[in-house]
C-alpha cells in the first residue's frame, strides 16, 4: 500500500513538473494567440474592406472557401502538391535521422565532434544566423561559385536513365533520387530528431543487449525486439514535431500563395480562409497518423 501511495506521489509530481515546463506556451497562447486565432477564423467568413487606418469586416458565409476550392487556379494543386511532398520528406527525415542517431550511438574516437556537425545546422538554421546569412554578400558569392560549379552533376542521372529505359518503378524511385538529390535539405531538417533518438537511445539498459547476446539474439533482431519498442514512442514525437515544422519552411509554395493573396491583392478573407484550409487538413493528418502511430507504441515501466 505504501509502495503504491508512493508511487501515485511520484506520478503528481511528475505531471505537476510537466505542466510548470509548459506553462509559459500556455499563457503566451492565451495571452497573445487566441484573440488573432478568433480574428482569423471569423476573417475567412468575410470580405474584408482596408481602409486609410482600419478594416471592415462584412459576412460573406462560405465565398472564401468556395474562392479557394473552385475559383484560384492554383490553389488546390498546390495543396495537393505540398500535403504529398510534406508526407515524403517526413518520412525521409524520420528514416535519416534514426539510422544518424544509431551510428552516433556508437563508441569510436570524435564522436563528440561527429554529433556536433550533425546538430550544427539547427543553429544555422536560427532565426539570428538566417539573418546574417542571408545579408552576408560573401555568403552569397560562395553559394553562387558552388551551385555554378556543381551545375549538370548528379549522382542518380544515370541510375534515373536506366530506370526509366527499363520502366521498372519509374515514379517511385524517381521521389526517392530526388530525395537523395536533396539530401542536405533532408540533413538539415533533422538535427532535432536526431537528438531525440539519441536520447531515447541512451536510456536503453545496456544489460537487455547484453542478455540478448547471450541468448543468440543478432544485431539485426536486437534492433527490432529492443531498440524499436524502447524508442517506439519517440518516433511518435518526432513525427508531429516534423510534420509541424515541414509545415513552416520558408519553400512552402502554399504558404508564398497566402501571401500572395493576401499582400498583393489585399484579399484578407481568401487568404484568411486558405490559411484555415491548410491548417485543418494538416491537423487532420497530424491527428490520423499520429492515433495510427500511436497503436504500435510501446510504453514501458
Amino acid at each position: 500500500m505504501n509502495k503504491r501511495k508512493k508511487y501515485v506521489g511520484l506520478e503528481k509530481r511528475k505531471a505537476v513538473a510537466g505542466y510548470l515546463f509548459i506553462a509559459p506556451f500556455i499563457l503566451g497562447f492565451l495571452l497573445f494567440m487566441v484573440k488573432p486565432f478568433i480574428q482569423s477564423l471569423y476573417m475567412s467568413f468575410c470580405e474584408v474592406e482596408v481602409g486609410a487606418a482600419n478594416f471592415t469586416m462584412h459576412f460573406n458565409k462560405v465565398a472564401n472557401y468556395y474562392f479557394a476550392f473552385r475559383t484560384d487556379p492554383k490553389y488546390v494543386s498546390l495543396l495537393g502538391t505540398e500535403i504529398a511532398r510534406m508526407v515524403i520528406y517526413s518520412l525521409a527525415i524520420i528514416v535519416f535521422s534514426f539510422f544518424i542517431s544509431l551510428i552516433l550511438n556508437q563508441k569510436f574516437k570524435g564522436r563528440a565532434l561527429v554529433r556536433a556537425v550533425f546538430f550544427l545546422p539547427v543553429i544555422l538554421s536560427s532565426g539570428v544566423m538566417l539573418g546574417l546569412e542571408s545579408n552576408n554578400q560573401l555568403i552569397a558569392t560562395l553559394q553562387q561559385t558552388v551551385e555554378d560549379t556543381t551545375t549538370g552533376i548528379s549522382v542518380t542521372d544515370a541510375l534515373q536513365t536506366i530506370l526509366r529505359t527499363t520502366g521498372v518503378g519509374v515514379k517511385a524511385f524517381e521521389k526517392v533520387f530526388e530525395i537523395i538529390d536533396n539530401i542536405y535539405d533532408v540533413a538539415l531538417a533533422s538535427g532535432i530528431q536526431i537528438i531525440i533518438f539519441l536520447s531515447g537511445l541512451q536510456t536503453i539498459p545496456k544489460s537487455m543487449y547484453e542478455a540478448a547476446d547471450i541468448e543468440g539474439c543478432t544485431a539485426w533482431e536486437s534492433l527490432w525486439k529492443i531498440t524499436f519498442p524502447s524508442i517506439s514512442s519517440l518516433f511518435l514525437v518526432n513525427w508531429i514535431y516534423t510534420v509541424v515544422d515541414f509545415c513552416m519552411r520558408s519553400d512552402n509554395e502554399v504558404i508564398d500563395k497566402i501571401q500572395t493573396v493576401m499582400i498583393e491583392n489585399l484579399n484578407y478573407g481568401a487568404a484568411s480562409a486558405m490559411t484555415w484550409i491548410y491548417f485543418l487538413i494538416v491537423i487532420a493528418f497530424v491527428g490520423i497518423t499520429g492515433f495510427i502511430m500511436s497503436k504500435g507504441v510501446y510504453y514501458y515501466d
